[in-house]
C-alpha cells in the first residue's frame, strides 16, 4: 500500500467525528514516533504547556515507528479521536503531502493563529518543509541533519586526538584502523540511517546533485538518480571496510545507536536528534563533527541536506480546535523553549533566536555542534529545499536493498549502485498520482 493510501485509510473514516466539540479545557492530540529519551523531552514540554494554563489540555500517543503510526490498528483509534498533529517523516515530496484531503498546510492555520517567532525560523533549517513559495507546510519541530558522533575516550586510548576529529573519508579509514588496532575495538565503526549518510548526503557534501535535473526542485521531466564516480568510489571503499572489519554494523533504523551508546561502536554515523539519548548516557564522553567528505570529489565540503520529521495539522477540525492546537506550536516556538529542545535532543534549532539563547555550556560539553550549527547557516540556497523525487518511499527501499547487497558482498559495488539507478527510474519518471486538494481550514 501506498504511503499516501496508508494515510488515506489512517484517517478517513474519523471525520464524522473530528467535528464534536470538546469539553473545556479543549484537547490537542498529538501522535509521535520520537525515540525514547526525546519523547521524555516533548512530554515535559507538554506537561509544561498544560501546567501553565488551563484552557487546553496537550495529550500525546507515541508509537514505535512509522509503520506502527500508518497501521489499521492505529487506524481504529483514529476512529475514535482523531489526532490534530501527527508526526510524519520528510517523504521528499511535501507538496504532495500538503494536497492530501485529510492535511491542512501550514501557513493556512498560521493566517488565522500567526506565531509571533515563526518569523525568525530559518530557510536553511525549515526548507524541507517549505513549498516552491517558501510557505510553511508543517511544523518541523525535528529538523535534523547526519552527523559523526565518536567516541572521545576510545580516541585517547588508540592514541589519536579528540580534539582532531576525521575531516575525509581517507581521514577516518585511519582513525578506524587506529581504534581496531591499537584499541581493540570490536566496532570500529557503524551507521545508523544508511540511506541517509550513504546516499542522499553524498551529494550535497561532496558539491554533487543527488538527482538530475537540479534535485527534482524543477518539476522536470526525465528525473534520475545521480550516482557518479563519488558514489562508486564511496561504495568500494565501504564495502572493503566491511571485508577488514572496520565497518561491522549498519542499518537503515536507529539500531547502531544504541551500540555507540552502550560504548560498542567507536565511531557512528546517524541523524543529529541521536545526540540528546547520548548525553544521558553517564560516563560516555561524545565529540560530534561533521560527515566526512571526499577530496577527489571536492576540495571544499558542502554542508547536507536538513530532513528528519515535522508535525502535520490535519484537517476536519473546528476553529476552536484548531486555535487550540495553534497555541501549543506558538509554546513551542518559544526561544528560550525550542533552545532547550535543541539542547536536549540535537535536532537543529528552528530560529536564529533559539540559537542565540543556548546555553554557551551545552557547546563547550559537546565538542563540535557550534561548528556544525554555523555550517548550517551558510547552507548554499540551492540545497535549502533538499529534493523532490516522487515516489521516494518506494524507492528507499530498493537503496537500502542494494546497500545491503554489496556490503554482505552479494553484488558488486558499482552493479549494486546500477540496479538501484535502473529501478528507481520509472518511479521517479512516473510521478506521484495526484490527491485531491486539502480544504482550507475552517473558521467555524
Amino acid at each position: 500500500m501506498s504511503y499516501s493510501a496508508r494515510f488515506s485509510a489512517l484517517f478517513g473514516a474519523s471525520l464524522l467525528s473530528a467535528g464534536v466539540a470538546c469539553a473545556d479545557p479543549v484537547e490537542v492530540l498529538i501522535w509521535h514516533t520520537l525515540n525514547q529519551h526525546n519523547a521524555a523531552e516533548f512530554q515535559k514540554l507538554t506537561q509544561q504547556f498544560n501546567k501553565e494554563q488551563s484552557d487546553v489540555k496537550v495529550v500525546v500517543r507515541g508509537f514505535p515507528s512509522q509503520a506502527a503510526m500508518l497501521s489499521p490498528q492505529a487506524r481504529q483509534e483514529a476512529e475514535k479521536r482523531k489526532p490534530d498533529l501527527v508526526q510524519l517523516d520528510d517523504n521528499h515530496s511535501p507538496e504532495f503531502v500538503s494536497q492530501h484531503k485529510e492535511i491542512v498546510p501550514l501557513y493556512q492555520l498560521l493566517k488565522q493563529f500567526p506565531i509571533a517567532d515563526l518569523g525568525w525560523y530559518l530557510p536553511q533549517t525549515t526548507g524541507f518543509v517549505r513549498d516552491s513559495k517558501n510557505q510553511l507546510l508543517a511544523f518541523p519541530f525535528m529538523a535534523e541533519i547526519p552527523v559523526m558522533f565518536y567516541n572521545l575516550d576510545a580516541y585517547r586510548k588508540a592514541g589519536l586526538n579528540p580534539a582532531q576529529p576525521a575531516a575525509t573519508w581517507t581521514d577516518l579509514q585511519g582513525h578506524l584502523i587506529a581504534l581496531r588496532d591499537k584499541a581493540d575495538i570490536d566496532c570500529p565503526y557503524a551507521t545508523s540511517q544508511e540511506v541517509l549518510v550513504h546516499f542522499e548526503s553524498l551529494a550535497p557534501i561532496n558539491n554533487t546533485l543527488y538527482a538530475t535535473p537540479n534535485n527534482g526542485l524543477d518539476n522536470a521531466k526525465g528525473l534520475m538518480l545521480n550516482f557518479d564516480s563519488t558514489y562508486m568510489r564511496h561504495m568500494a571503499i565501504m564495502v572493503s571496510w566491511k571485508k577488514s572489519l572496520l565497518f561491522t554494523n549498519y542499518s537503515n533504523g536507529n539500531e547502531p545507536d544504541k551500540l555507540f551508546a552502550e560504548g560498542k561502536c567507536s565511531v557512528l554515523t546517524s541523524g543529529s536528534g541521536a545526540l540528546g539519548q547520548f548525553q544521558a548516557v553517564r560516563g560516555l564522553k561524545t565529540g560530534v563533527a561533521p560527515i566526512p567528505y571526499h577530496p577527489l570529489a571536492t576540495s571544499k565540503p558542502g554542508a547536507p541536506f536538513v530532513t528528519g520529521s515535522a508535525l502535520w495539522a490535519t484537517s476536519g477540525h473546528s476553529r476552536d480546535q484548531n486555535k487550540a492546537m495553534m497555541s501549543f506550536l506558538a509554546f513551542l516556538s518559544k526561544p528560550v523553549l525550542a533552545a532547550q529542545w535543541h539542547q536536549r535532543t540535537g535536532y537543529l534549532p528552528l530560529t536564529d533566536a533559539a540559537f542565540r539563547a543556548a546555553d554557551v555550556a551545552f557547546y563547550d560539553s559537546m565538542p563540535g555542534v557550534r561548528q556544525i550549527i554555523e555550517q548550517m547557516k551558510r547552507t548554499p540556497e540551492k540545497n535549502q529545499r533538499g529534493f523532490r523525487l516522487p515516489n521516494y518511499t518506494k524507492i528507499e527501499p530498493i537503496l537500502v536493498r542494494e546497500f545491503d547487497a554489496s556490503m554482505s558482498d552479494k553484488t558488486p559495488p558499482i552493479a549494486a549502485l546500477n540496479v538501484a539507478m535502473e529501478q528507481a527510474k520509472p518511479l521517479l519518471q512516473q510521478g506521484e498520482p495526484q490527491p485531491k486538494p486539502a480544504p482550507a481550514a475552517r473558521k467555524k
